[in-house]
């Protein structure tokens, strides 16, 4: 006798459920396609002193390499977004990495500043919108209590990314050229990219909220939870969020409480990863400027780098208990790390000590705003949430080395940039502070989603 259709609801299943086979799989695949998103970041900060030789660039040139490749993805953030909310996650992925991998390996044909930042800016659109629908992605498949962490845990692969791009350079570079570490790391995220088409999963919430075909659903869930015999006869609903419309506006992002988060949001964000990228973009050149050795730049950068990286997943636990408040706290330490480095004399030890405490502060309070990035959004909305905070945070990616640039080559003295750079994680603490006060004020919990407006 065939089983009688029930009524399951998705939200309430995944909310329920610990971690299993299929999260893993999905988290590892997301974390090895942000390995090389962090790799294509740092690298070209670490190629940069052998293309400024090859090709006779300039600082202010440099900058605008570096910022031709975030104003890409700004651009490519809005429109990935926007797909990936209307098409799916996985087509969208899978189709950017590919593009990403092969606009990565052709940068290391490009011979002169005007192909660079052409080749910098494609390769920006591609990788644009990964990040944020890679996070969208598995939010939609974690409980409410392990979103920031499981969130974080893939951004570390981002983190061995920008390790790895030091490295890799000092191993190649010398030997076979700056173009080597292109090819490398073009043809890795190929191969990266072959295994999403595999194996990457589309998200069951997305099916549910799209009324995707049932078969699919159906197939998708028994993956997930092989216990739950679900049949494509049965009714699909997500319990935790009412029916949404369609087709996304840019006002659903600023509904209800979501006028405030959404703007602090992104003002945070914007401060964050102005923060980030003129210390991945200008830090080798900085410790070079400096009189340090050119691998003692990239090795240094490179710790910094995994150190914020495990700051970020330490302060995890307490993200995802505490919300936008946890956020503060690592900002609130790098501001005054950071004037002390620009503002008072130190040894070379000790500056060393500091730029990497301070600069490691920098990269965890980054993956704290990150891990929130999607959380207050519906799922219908969710991608292009993530996506215009991450697109809109671009806006300080691309000034981050444009100022950067302008700073090194102003004649003031080069430790001047460290007090500087104390400007943004004030700006992020005063904004995860807001966005804390905002979502205690709701009193449903630190990171659920607002519902989307019908109209």
């Amino acid at each position: 006798m065939s089983q009688a259709p029930r009524t399951i609801d998705v939200a309430r299943i995944i909310d329920r459920r610990g971690l299993g086979p299929f999260n893993y799989r999905l988290i590892v695949l997301s974390w090895l396609i942000t390995v090389f998103d962090g790799f294509d970041m740092m690298m070209i900060s670490f190629t940069a002193p052998y293309m400024r030789d090859e090709l006779g660039l300039s600082k202010p040139m440099l900058g605008n390499v570096f910022s031709s490749g975030l104003f890409g993805m700004m651009v490519g953030g809005f429109v990935l977004a926007y797909i990936g909310d209307r098409y799916g996650r996985r087509l969208t992925i899978t189709l950017a990495a590919t593009a990403f991998g092969l606009l990565t390996a052709a940068t290391a044909m490009a011979h002169s500043y005007e192909a660079l930042l052409l080749l910098r800016f494609l390769d920006g659109c591609a990788i644009g919108g990964m990040l944020p629908l890679a996070w969208a992605l598995n939010i939609e498949y974690v409980p409410l209590r392990l979103r920031a962490t499981v969130v974080t845990v893939i951004m570390m692969g981002y983190s061995l990314g920008t390790a790895m791009a030091g490295p890799v350079t000092v191993w190649l570079a010398p030997a076979y050229g700056w173009q080597a570490v292109f090819l490398c790391g073009g043809a890795a995220t190929l191969v990266i990219a072959a295994g999403l088409f595999a194996w990457l999963p589309e998200s069951v919430r997305f099916l549910v909220a799209r009324g995707g075909n049932p078969q699919r659903l159906a197939a998708t869930l028994n993956a997930l939870d092989p216990s739950l015999g679900a049949h494509p006869d049965d009714r699909f609903v997500l319990g935790d969020e009412a029916k949404a419309p369609r087709h996304f506006t840019l006002p659903q992002l600023f509904e209800g409480d979501l006028r405030w988060i959404t703007p602090l949001l992104w003002l945070g964000y914007i401060a964050s990863t102005l923060a980030v990228y003129f210390k991945a973009n200008w830090g080798p050149i900085v410790y070079e400027d400096l009189h340090f050795p050119r691998a003692t730049a990239a090795y240094v950068s490179s710790f910094s780098g995994m150190l914020g990286a495990v700051l970020g997943l330490a302060l995890m636990r307490y993200t995802d208990r505490k919300g936008a408040l946890a956020v503060a706290f690592f900002p609130a330490l790098a501001a005054p790390a950071l004037l002390l480095i620009g503002l008072a004399p130190v040894g070379r030890g000790a500056f060393l000590i500091l730029s990497v405490l301070s600069t490691s502060l920098v990269g965890g309070a980054h993956f704290g705003i990150l891990s929130i990035a999607g959380i207050y959004y519906a799922t219908a909305i969710r991608a292009n949430g993530a996506g215009w905070a991450t697109s809109i945070a671009k806006i300080g990616g691309i000034a981050g080395p444009l100022i950067g640039g302008w700073v090194l080559s102003s004649g003031l003295p080069i430790v001047k940039s460290f007090a500087i750079l104390a400007i943004c994680p004030i700006v992020l603490a005063l904004c995860a502070l807001g966005i804390a006060a905002t979502v205690r004020r709701r009193g449903d919990g630190v990171h659920a989603p607002l519902p989307v407006p019908a109209s």
